[in-house]
């Protein structure tokens, strides 16, 4: 029997505790021995990440227990924080702990507890360390060193280098071996040609992303384990922001010593490979290893150690791709054919391991989370071996996702997630229309992928419509759609998302009187800016957000995304202006409609003070608004209790703004 009630007021089984305790997913798969690791939330125990291994038999164990932590802060959004091998006495794990950065050898069957390999340091940040690659025929563990060397979030340099394994260098920064010069101020972990000839990174410089540009340094490994003759050998850096860059996103080696790489020198990210031998003679000539495709097959590189593919070792390689959704496939670069896998799964995470014929990765799809799986490369064969679904609550609850394009100004194309208010038993009020909200996502140069997300379940299943909009400036769609808020941050991101959500009142799907926008980091400055710039909107939830632009670009974040406003804004020293009307800051007096404010007090990458200030210049104006702030919070949420009382807090703003009475949550109080 289906029941009418207003949209909003539907009841759920998918309760705030139920998306916290699913909040996060499982990332850097790895494979020790004959066995798969990874990293996998823990918002139960104060956010922390587990590494979790798979043993042969099937079952699965933490490795750390609470509160060890295994995530790196280099770049501040971390990477690949851990490496495994099996040694004489089982497994060897080398991880990064999160509450000192410290790196740690760790032997989960010796029954010893972890022992540090790196010192601890007293300026600024300290040391960090990530994309680990274990070398114990030398006694080594190489990776990316991130140390600061003052106070400011920028005074800060990167190099690959050696730690001992045997903890020499715990309390002595001179036993760390530098094997790269720091001549750029970006790098990523080193990958070790076959024959341990050679050896391959990436680099980049300020004012570009990685995504604008980079270049594939090579160098000659000495018998001492030095580097030698280091150079570029493929890529482009371009000038002013990478307008004219050449953006390597991977590099890998292949069995027969060619070097792999993908790379998006057509607009698209595609596989090539060099060899070289040619390269040490000064001539660089690529070959394109899959035939082209308006397909990507890498991302934005936004975790040191992403990988999008990788060699198996009967010469094919496996790769993730697609265009706007992606899957896994089998690439033949002899022939050029690509097998993609079976399976009910439409997002890859930038996270693959191999062992033999296997391949291991992590994938979701609309009706499933995170987990890990597992493809025979020989049969084609798929399947869920650890981290598998499971359903929460009853299927029937989940939203029922439409992939759509709408027109935005000019004509151009803007791509959507559009999930109707659904529910099993109920149905709005004749003639009522739902209300609905538009999601933007971070970034903002990422992409909102199409998987089971349960905080949107939480909303679509009490009756409140949601749009997630990947919009201009959005990966997936090749490098002319993610170049579109060059210099266009703030318009181009708020034209699309109001162009969806007038589409969807003009069609009927929507109540144009019910619109709200929301988004955190990136994603909360389009919400800002969305409320300030444009009248479509009825109310707004903003999540830790960038809200001035000239402070957050003046030494107000850390270091990676520093300059990263030269592209996505302009130059400051040529558009001072741009910077200023842009900032919701600046703006405030232009908002007319309620909105909620979420932070964390720990946050470095987008801190509190921009709230305070956005705050102070709200204060009276008379626009009803709350203020939550979490300590022990970052960027993004991660305990069960802040998530809970977010999703919370956001669903009563709309009950207050949409006029539907809501008796099961706590009524968030909304300020003038």
């Amino acid at each position: 029997m289906v029941t009418t009630a207003p949209y909003g007021a539907w009841p759920s089984p998918v309760d705030a505790g139920t998306v916290a305790a699913h909040d996060g997913r499982p990332a850097f798969v790895g494979v020790v021995g004959d066995e798969v690791w990874w990293t996998e939330p823990r918002p139960a125990e104060g956010g922390r990440r587990a590494l979790v291994r798979r043993r042969p038999d099937g079952g699965t164990e933490s490795v750390l227990p609470a509160p060890w932590n295994v995530r790196s802060r280099v770049l501040e959004y971390g990477g690949q924080p851990w490496a495994g091998t099996v040694t004489g006495s089982g497994p060897l794990v080398v991880f990064s702990d999160f509450a000192d950065q410290r790196l740690y050898a760790y032997e989960p069957d010796g029954g010893a507890a972890p022992r540090p390999l790196t010192p601890l340091s007293d300026t600024g940040d300290g040391l960090r360390w990530v994309d680990p690659v274990l070398r114990p025929e030398l006694g080594e563990v190489w990776c990316v060193m991130e140390e600061f060397t003052g106070e400011r979030p920028t005074d800060v340099r990167r190099v690959i280098a050696a730690v001992p394994l045997d903890g020499s260098a715990a309390g002595h920064r001179d036993s760390v071996r530098e094997l790269s010069d720091d001549r750029h101020r970006f790098v990523t972990g080193p990958r070790v040609s076959p024959d341990g000839r050679r050896v391959a990174w990436i680099a980049w410089d300020h004012p570009q992303m990685p995504w604008d540009g980079t270049l594939v340094m090579l160098a000659r490994i000495t018998a001492k384990g030095e580097f030698d003759d280091i150079g570029p050998v493929v890529g482009n850096l371009g000038a002013g922001g990478g307008g004219a860059g050449e953006s390597v996103a991977q590099v890998e080696w292949a069995a027969d010593g060619s070097l792999l790489f993908v790379s998006d020198p057509g607009g698209w990210w595609e596989l090539q490979r060099i060899d070289p031998d040619a390269a040490d003679d000064g001539v660089v000539a690529s070959r394109r290893l899959c035939p082209a495709r308006e397909e990507e097959f890498a991302g934005p590189l936004w975790n040191v150690g992403q990988r999008w593919f990788l060699p198996l070792d009967n010469g094919t390689l496996a790769v993730i791709h697609g265009r706007g959704t992606t899957t896994l496939g089998i690439l033949d670069p002899a022939s050029g054919e690509l097998v993609d896998s079976a399976g009910p799964w439409t997002e890859w995470a930038p996270t693959l391991a191999v062992h033999g014929s296997r391949v291991m990765g992590i994938a979701a799809g609309p009706r499933s989370s995170y987990e890990i799986v597992e493809l025979d490369a020989c049969t084609g064969r798929s399947r869920v071996i650890a981290a598998g679904h499971v359903d929460a609550v009853d299927p029937a609850y989940y939203p029922e996702p439409r992939i759509r394009t709408f027109t935005g100004p000019g004509g151009r194309d803007v791509h959507a997630h559009v999930h109707p208010p659904h529910h099993p038993e109920f149905v709005g009020s004749e003639g009522e229309l739902p209300p609905y909200v538009i999601w933007a996502h971070g970034g903002p140069t990422s992409h909102a992928a199409l998987v089971l997300d349960l905080e949107l379940a939480y909303f679509t299943s009490r009756g409140i419509g949601v749009a997630v909009v990947n919009y201009g400036g959005s990966t997936g769609y090749g490098r002319e759609y993610r170049e579109r808020l060059r210099g266009q941050w703030g318009v181009v991101d708020v034209e699309d998302c109001a162009a969806v959500a007038r589409a969807l009142a003009d069609e009927g799907t929507a109540d144009p009187a019910r619109l709200a926008v929301r988004g955190g980091s990136a994603g909360g400055w389009t919400t800002a800016a969305s409320l300030t710039a444009t009248d479509v909107y009825a109310c707004g939830t903003i999540s830790y957000p960038i809200l001035d632009l000239a402070g957050w670009a003046a030494g107000g974040t850390h270091d990676f995304e520093s300059q990263y406003l030269e592209s996505l804004v302009g130059p400051f020293s040529e558009v001072p202006e741009r910077y200023r009307e842009r900032s919701p800051l600046n703006r405030a007096d232009r908002i007319t409609a309620p909105f909620l404010l979420l932070q964390g007090l720990d946050d470095v990458i987008c801190p509190p003070v921009q709230c305070d200030r956005f705050l102070a210049e709200v204060a009276g104006r008379g626009i009803p608004h709350a203020y939550l702030a979490f300590a022990g919070e970052s960027h993004g949420f991660r305990r069960a209790e802040t998530i809970v009382r977010a999703v919370e807090a956001e669903l009563s703003l709309y009950a207050q703004t949409f006029g539907f009475r809501r008796d099961d949550i706590p009524a968030l109080e909304l300020r003038t």
